[in-house]
Protein backbone atom coordinates (compact mmCIF):
# COMPACT_ATOMS: atom_id res chain seq x y z
CA UNK A 1 0.00 0.00 0.00
CA UNK A 2 1.38 3.39 -1.09
CA UNK A 3 4.80 1.81 -1.67
CA UNK A 4 5.62 3.67 -4.88
CA UNK A 5 4.09 6.97 -3.75
CA UNK A 6 5.92 6.85 -0.42
CA UNK A 7 9.29 6.18 -2.08
CA UNK A 8 8.95 8.81 -4.81
CA UNK A 9 7.48 11.39 -2.46
CA UNK A 10 10.36 11.11 -0.02
CA UNK A 11 12.87 11.34 -2.88
CA UNK A 12 11.21 14.55 -4.07
CA UNK A 13 11.07 15.99 -0.53
CA UNK A 14 14.78 15.33 -0.08
CA UNK A 15 15.51 17.01 -3.41
CA UNK A 16 13.63 20.15 -2.37
CA UNK A 17 15.48 20.11 0.95
CA UNK A 18 18.78 19.76 -0.90
CA UNK A 19 18.23 23.14 -2.60
CA UNK A 20 19.07 24.75 0.74
CA UNK A 21 22.27 22.73 1.20
CA UNK A 22 23.39 23.09 -2.43
CA UNK A 23 22.88 26.86 -2.48
CA UNK A 24 24.52 27.32 0.92
CA UNK A 25 27.56 25.34 -0.19
CA UNK A 26 27.94 27.31 -3.39
CA UNK A 27 27.62 30.70 -1.71
CA UNK A 28 29.81 29.85 1.26
CA UNK A 29 32.67 28.41 -0.75
CA UNK A 30 32.69 31.12 -3.44
CA UNK A 31 33.95 34.06 -1.28
CA UNK A 32 36.40 31.89 0.63
CA UNK A 33 39.71 31.58 -1.19
CA UNK A 34 41.02 28.32 0.16
CA UNK A 35 44.09 28.49 -2.06
CA UNK A 36 45.44 31.67 -0.42
CA UNK A 37 46.54 30.14 2.90
CA UNK A 38 48.22 27.32 1.01
CA UNK A 39 50.02 29.77 -1.30
CA UNK A 40 51.37 31.69 1.68
CA UNK A 41 52.57 28.48 3.25
CA UNK A 42 54.11 27.48 -0.05
CA UNK A 43 56.13 30.72 -0.32
CA UNK A 44 57.41 30.30 3.21
CA UNK A 45 58.21 26.68 2.55
CA UNK A 46 60.07 27.48 -0.69
CA UNK A 47 62.33 29.90 1.22
CA UNK A 48 63.14 27.22 3.74
CA UNK A 49 63.67 24.60 1.08
CA UNK A 50 66.42 26.64 -0.53
CA UNK A 51 68.42 26.33 2.72
CA UNK A 52 67.64 22.71 3.41
CA UNK A 53 68.99 19.44 2.11
CA UNK A 54 67.03 17.00 -0.08
CA UNK A 55 66.38 14.92 3.00
CA UNK A 56 64.79 17.87 4.80
CA UNK A 57 62.48 18.49 1.80
CA UNK A 58 61.15 14.95 1.97
CA UNK A 59 60.38 15.41 5.65
CA UNK A 60 58.48 18.67 5.09
CA UNK A 61 56.21 17.39 2.27
CA UNK A 62 53.92 15.34 4.55
CA UNK A 63 53.56 18.41 6.79
CA UNK A 64 52.32 20.52 3.84
CA UNK A 65 49.75 17.91 2.89
CA UNK A 66 48.57 17.71 6.50
CA UNK A 67 48.08 21.50 6.70
CA UNK A 68 46.25 21.51 3.35
CA UNK A 69 43.89 18.79 4.52
CA UNK A 70 43.30 20.67 7.77
CA UNK A 71 42.38 23.89 5.94
CA UNK A 72 40.06 22.02 3.58
CA UNK A 73 38.38 20.25 6.48
CA UNK A 74 37.91 23.55 8.34
CA UNK A 75 36.27 25.16 5.30
CA UNK A 76 33.88 22.24 4.86
CA UNK A 77 32.97 22.38 8.54
CA UNK A 78 32.27 26.09 8.24
CA UNK A 79 29.87 25.42 5.37
CA UNK A 80 28.02 22.82 7.44
CA UNK A 81 27.76 25.15 10.43
CA UNK A 82 25.96 27.76 8.33
CA UNK A 83 22.64 25.92 8.20
CA UNK A 84 20.18 28.68 7.32
CA UNK A 85 19.65 30.73 4.17
CA UNK A 86 16.89 32.60 2.36
CA UNK A 87 15.55 30.22 -0.26
CA UNK A 88 15.55 31.54 -3.81
CA UNK A 89 12.02 31.39 -5.28
CA UNK A 90 13.22 30.26 -8.72
CA UNK A 91 15.35 27.45 -7.32
CA UNK A 92 12.43 26.36 -5.14
CA UNK A 93 10.00 26.45 -8.09
CA UNK A 94 12.17 24.05 -10.09
CA UNK A 95 12.38 21.62 -7.17
CA UNK A 96 8.64 21.85 -6.45
CA UNK A 97 7.84 21.14 -10.09
CA UNK A 98 9.51 17.76 -9.63
CA UNK A 99 7.48 17.19 -6.46
CA UNK A 100 4.27 18.03 -8.33
CA UNK A 101 5.19 15.58 -11.10
CA UNK A 102 5.68 12.84 -8.50
CA UNK A 103 2.19 13.52 -7.12
CA UNK A 104 0.63 13.55 -10.59
CA UNK A 105 2.42 10.35 -11.60
CA UNK A 106 0.93 8.70 -8.51
CA UNK A 107 -2.63 9.70 -9.45
CA UNK A 108 -3.04 12.65 -7.09
CA UNK A 109 -5.44 15.01 -8.88
CA UNK A 110 -3.88 18.13 -10.41
CA UNK A 111 -5.93 20.49 -8.20
CA UNK A 112 -4.64 18.78 -5.06
CA UNK A 113 -1.04 18.57 -6.36
CA UNK A 114 -1.04 22.28 -7.21
CA UNK A 115 -2.54 23.22 -3.84
CA UNK A 116 0.16 21.28 -1.97
CA UNK A 117 3.04 22.79 -3.98
CA UNK A 118 1.61 26.32 -3.85
CA UNK A 119 1.33 26.17 -0.07
CA UNK A 120 4.88 24.82 0.26
CA UNK A 121 6.20 27.65 -1.94
CA UNK A 122 4.30 30.24 0.07
CA UNK A 123 5.78 28.92 3.31
CA UNK A 124 9.37 28.62 2.04
CA UNK A 125 10.13 31.18 -0.68
CA UNK A 126 12.33 33.99 0.63
CA UNK A 127 12.32 32.54 4.15
CA UNK A 128 15.40 31.69 6.22
CA UNK A 129 15.11 28.05 7.10
CA UNK A 130 17.38 25.08 7.70
CA UNK A 131 17.41 21.97 5.56
CA UNK A 132 15.76 20.07 8.43
CA UNK A 133 13.00 22.71 8.65
CA UNK A 134 12.40 22.50 4.88
CA UNK A 135 11.77 18.76 5.11
CA UNK A 136 9.45 19.22 8.09
CA UNK A 137 7.48 22.01 6.38
CA UNK A 138 6.96 19.92 3.24
CA UNK A 139 5.84 16.87 5.21
CA UNK A 140 3.52 18.95 7.42
CA UNK A 141 1.97 20.65 4.38
CA UNK A 142 1.42 17.33 2.63
CA UNK A 143 -0.13 15.73 5.71
CA UNK A 144 -2.35 18.78 6.27
CA UNK A 145 -3.72 18.66 2.71
CA UNK A 146 -4.24 14.89 2.83
CA UNK A 147 -6.01 15.19 6.18
CA UNK A 148 -8.26 17.99 4.88
CA UNK A 149 -9.09 15.87 1.85
CA UNK A 150 -10.01 12.83 3.94
CA UNK A 151 -11.57 14.50 6.98
CA UNK A 152 -15.10 14.55 5.65
CA UNK A 153 -18.05 14.01 7.97
CA UNK A 154 -17.92 10.26 8.59
CA UNK A 155 -20.70 7.90 7.66
CA UNK A 156 -21.81 6.08 10.81
CA UNK A 157 -23.39 2.95 9.37
CA UNK A 158 -23.91 1.37 12.79
CA UNK A 159 -25.80 4.39 14.15
CA UNK A 160 -28.11 4.37 11.11
CA UNK A 161 -28.80 0.65 11.60
CA UNK A 162 -29.47 1.10 15.32
CA UNK A 163 -31.79 4.07 14.72
CA UNK A 164 -33.79 2.07 12.17
CA UNK A 165 -33.93 -0.94 14.49
CA UNK A 166 -35.59 1.22 17.15
CA UNK A 167 -38.25 2.07 14.55
CA UNK A 168 -38.49 -1.61 13.51
CA UNK A 169 -37.37 -0.71 9.99
CA UNK A 170 -34.62 -2.51 8.03
CA UNK A 171 -31.66 -0.47 6.79
CA UNK A 172 -31.25 -0.64 3.02
CA UNK A 173 -27.65 -0.39 1.82
CA UNK A 174 -27.31 -0.27 -1.96
CA UNK A 175 -24.05 -0.93 -3.80
CA UNK A 176 -23.16 1.12 -6.87
CA UNK A 177 -20.15 1.13 -9.13
CA UNK A 178 -18.27 0.51 -12.31
CA UNK A 179 -18.19 -2.85 -14.09
CA UNK A 180 -15.79 -5.19 -12.31
CA UNK A 181 -15.11 -2.85 -9.39
CA UNK A 182 -16.00 -5.57 -6.87
CA UNK A 183 -19.51 -4.60 -5.79
CA UNK A 184 -20.78 -8.15 -5.22
CA UNK A 185 -17.62 -9.29 -3.42
CA UNK A 186 -17.56 -6.27 -1.11
CA UNK A 187 -21.30 -6.60 -0.49
CA UNK A 188 -20.62 -10.13 0.78
CA UNK A 189 -17.70 -8.87 2.89
CA UNK A 190 -19.91 -6.24 4.50
CA UNK A 191 -22.56 -8.89 5.14
CA UNK A 192 -19.94 -10.98 6.94
CA UNK A 193 -18.73 -7.90 8.85
CA UNK A 194 -22.23 -6.90 10.00
CA UNK A 195 -23.14 -10.47 10.90
CA UNK A 196 -20.04 -10.62 13.13
CA UNK A 197 -21.32 -7.48 14.87
CA UNK A 198 -24.62 -9.18 15.62
CA UNK A 199 -26.81 -7.75 12.84
CA UNK A 200 -29.09 -9.94 10.73
CA UNK A 201 -28.86 -9.43 6.96
CA UNK A 202 -30.49 -10.36 3.69
CA UNK A 203 -29.01 -10.08 0.20
CA UNK A 204 -30.95 -8.59 -2.75
CA UNK A 205 -29.79 -9.80 -6.18
CA UNK A 206 -30.38 -6.50 -7.96
CA UNK A 207 -27.89 -7.19 -10.76
CA UNK A 208 -30.39 -8.82 -13.10
CA UNK A 209 -28.41 -8.05 -16.25
CA UNK A 210 -25.97 -10.92 -15.69
CA UNK A 211 -27.06 -14.44 -14.77
CA UNK A 212 -23.53 -14.99 -13.46
CA UNK A 213 -23.97 -12.12 -11.00
CA UNK A 214 -27.06 -13.75 -9.48
CA UNK A 215 -25.18 -17.05 -9.18
CA UNK A 216 -22.15 -15.31 -7.64
CA UNK A 217 -24.26 -13.69 -4.93
CA UNK A 218 -26.05 -16.99 -4.37
CA UNK A 219 -22.71 -18.68 -3.63
CA UNK A 220 -21.88 -15.96 -1.07
CA UNK A 221 -25.35 -16.36 0.43
CA UNK A 222 -24.89 -20.10 0.94
CA UNK A 223 -21.35 -19.72 2.29
CA UNK A 224 -22.24 -16.99 4.80
CA UNK A 225 -25.65 -18.44 5.68
CA UNK A 226 -27.30 -15.13 4.76
CA UNK A 227 -30.68 -15.42 2.95
CA UNK A 228 -31.03 -13.94 -0.55
CA UNK A 229 -33.99 -12.56 -2.49
CA UNK A 230 -33.75 -12.98 -6.25
CA UNK A 231 -35.92 -12.82 -9.40
CA UNK A 232 -35.26 -14.27 -12.83
CA UNK A 233 -32.52 -13.02 -15.10
CA UNK A 234 -33.65 -9.81 -16.85
CA UNK A 235 -36.19 -8.88 -14.15
CA UNK A 236 -36.77 -5.35 -12.90
CA UNK A 237 -33.92 -4.63 -10.44
CA UNK A 238 -36.02 -2.09 -8.52
CA UNK A 239 -38.66 -4.76 -7.90
CA UNK A 240 -36.10 -7.25 -6.59
CA UNK A 241 -34.80 -4.76 -4.04
CA UNK A 242 -38.32 -3.71 -3.08
CA UNK A 243 -39.24 -7.35 -2.38
CA UNK A 244 -36.06 -7.81 -0.30
CA UNK A 245 -36.99 -4.85 1.90
CA UNK A 246 -40.51 -6.18 2.26
CA UNK A 247 -39.11 -9.58 3.27
CA UNK A 248 -36.78 -7.96 5.81
CA UNK A 249 -39.66 -6.07 7.42
CA UNK A 250 -41.74 -9.24 7.66
CA UNK A 251 -38.90 -11.27 9.18
CA UNK A 252 -37.46 -8.55 11.41
CA UNK A 253 -34.11 -8.53 9.57
CA UNK A 254 -31.83 -5.58 10.36
CA UNK A 255 -30.06 -4.90 7.06
CA UNK A 256 -30.78 -5.37 3.34
CA UNK A 257 -27.63 -5.42 1.20
CA UNK A 258 -28.63 -4.75 -2.41
CA UNK A 259 -26.43 -5.52 -5.41
CA UNK A 260 -26.86 -3.56 -8.65
CA UNK A 261 -25.59 -4.05 -12.18
CA UNK A 262 -22.22 -2.55 -13.07
CA UNK A 263 -22.46 0.59 -15.13
CA UNK A 264 -19.83 2.51 -17.00
CA UNK A 265 -19.88 6.19 -16.18
CA UNK A 266 -20.08 6.84 -19.93
CA UNK A 267 -23.45 5.09 -20.38
CA UNK A 268 -26.10 7.69 -19.60
CA UNK A 269 -29.07 5.32 -20.13
CA UNK A 270 -27.87 2.83 -17.53
CA UNK A 271 -27.16 5.65 -15.10
CA UNK A 272 -30.67 6.97 -15.55
CA UNK A 273 -31.98 3.52 -14.75
CA UNK A 274 -29.84 3.47 -11.61
CA UNK A 275 -31.38 6.78 -10.56
CA UNK A 276 -34.81 5.18 -11.01
CA UNK A 277 -33.85 2.22 -8.76
CA UNK A 278 -32.65 4.64 -6.10
CA UNK A 279 -35.78 6.78 -6.38
CA UNK A 280 -38.12 3.78 -6.07
CA UNK A 281 -36.40 2.18 -3.08
CA UNK A 282 -35.03 5.22 -1.21
CA UNK A 283 -31.97 3.45 0.25
CA UNK A 284 -30.66 4.58 3.62
CA UNK A 285 -27.08 4.32 2.38
CA UNK A 286 -25.59 4.25 -1.12
CA UNK A 287 -22.09 2.77 -1.19
CA UNK A 288 -19.88 3.46 -4.19
CA UNK A 289 -17.35 0.67 -4.78
CA UNK A 290 -14.24 1.65 -6.75
CA UNK A 291 -10.89 0.00 -7.42
CA UNK A 292 -8.13 1.98 -5.78
CA UNK A 293 -5.77 0.88 -8.56
CA UNK A 294 -7.98 2.31 -11.31
CA UNK A 295 -6.05 5.61 -11.38
CA UNK A 296 -7.57 9.03 -11.90
CA UNK A 297 -10.54 7.48 -13.70
CA UNK A 298 -12.14 6.76 -10.32
CA UNK A 299 -12.47 10.51 -9.75
CA UNK A 300 -14.65 10.80 -12.85
CA UNK A 301 -16.57 7.66 -11.83
CA UNK A 302 -17.24 9.22 -8.44
CA UNK A 303 -18.54 12.46 -9.92
CA UNK A 304 -20.91 10.69 -12.31
CA UNK A 305 -22.27 8.15 -9.80
CA UNK A 306 -22.83 11.01 -7.37
CA UNK A 307 -25.73 12.01 -9.62
CA UNK A 308 -27.54 8.89 -8.39
CA UNK A 309 -26.51 9.66 -4.81
CA UNK A 310 -23.42 8.46 -2.96
CA UNK A 311 -23.12 8.42 0.83
CA UNK A 312 -19.86 6.55 1.30
CA UNK A 313 -17.04 4.79 -0.50
CA UNK A 314 -15.45 1.34 -0.37
CA UNK A 315 -12.02 1.20 -1.97
CA UNK A 316 -11.34 -2.30 -3.23
CA UNK A 317 -7.86 -3.77 -3.91
CA UNK A 318 -6.36 -1.37 -1.38
CA UNK A 319 -3.72 -3.95 -0.47
CA UNK A 320 -2.17 -3.86 -3.97
CA UNK A 321 -2.35 -0.11 -4.57
CA UNK A 322 1.24 1.17 -4.78
CA UNK A 323 0.30 4.70 -5.85
CA UNK A 324 -2.69 5.63 -3.72
CA UNK A 325 -3.13 9.17 -5.01
CA UNK A 326 -6.47 8.54 -6.69
CA UNK A 327 -8.03 7.56 -3.36
CA UNK A 328 -6.98 10.90 -1.90
CA UNK A 329 -8.38 12.74 -4.91
CA UNK A 330 -11.74 10.92 -4.94
CA UNK A 331 -12.86 12.10 -1.51
CA UNK A 332 -11.89 15.67 -2.35
CA UNK A 333 -13.73 15.49 -5.68
CA UNK A 334 -17.10 14.22 -4.43
CA UNK A 335 -17.00 15.23 -0.76
CA UNK A 336 -17.97 11.78 0.52
CA UNK A 337 -16.07 9.69 3.08
CA UNK A 338 -14.22 6.44 2.61
CA UNK A 339 -15.93 3.93 4.89
CA UNK A 340 -14.12 0.65 4.25
CA UNK A 341 -11.02 -0.65 2.49
CA UNK A 342 -10.95 -3.98 0.66
CA UNK A 343 -7.64 -5.57 1.65
CA UNK A 344 -7.79 -9.10 0.25
CA UNK A 345 -9.93 -11.89 -1.15
CA UNK A 346 -11.35 -13.36 2.05
CA UNK A 347 -14.56 -12.26 3.75
CA UNK A 348 -12.63 -10.89 6.71
CA UNK A 349 -10.58 -8.63 4.43
CA UNK A 350 -12.71 -5.53 4.88
CA UNK A 351 -11.08 -2.88 7.01
CA UNK A 352 -12.67 0.20 8.55
CA UNK A 353 -11.04 3.34 7.21
CA UNK A 354 -8.58 5.16 9.50
CA UNK A 355 -7.21 8.56 8.37
CA UNK A 356 -4.11 8.63 10.58
CA UNK A 357 -3.08 5.16 9.50
CA UNK A 358 -3.30 6.18 5.84
CA UNK A 359 -1.23 9.34 6.41
CA UNK A 360 1.42 7.41 8.34
CA UNK A 361 1.67 4.94 5.47
CA UNK A 362 2.41 7.73 2.97
CA UNK A 363 5.13 9.62 4.87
Amino acid sequence: MFGRLKKKLNEAINKVSDTVTDTDTAEQIEPAEPAQPEEQLQVQQDTKEQQETEQDKKQEKPKKEKISRSISKTLKSAVKVVSEKKIDADVLSDALWELELVLLENNVASEMSEAICDEIKERLAGKSVSRFEVKNIIEETFKKNVRESLEIEPLDIYNIIETNKEQKTPTLIMFLGFNGAGKTTNLAKLGHHLKDKGYSCVFAAGDTFRAAAIHQLEVHSETLKIPMIKHDYGSDAAAVIFDAVKHAKAKGIDVVLADTAGRTHMNKNLLEELKKIVKVNQPDINILVVESIAGNDIVEQGRVFSEAGVDGIILSKWDVDQKGGAALSLTKAIGKPIVFLGTGQEYKDLKEFNIEEVIDNII
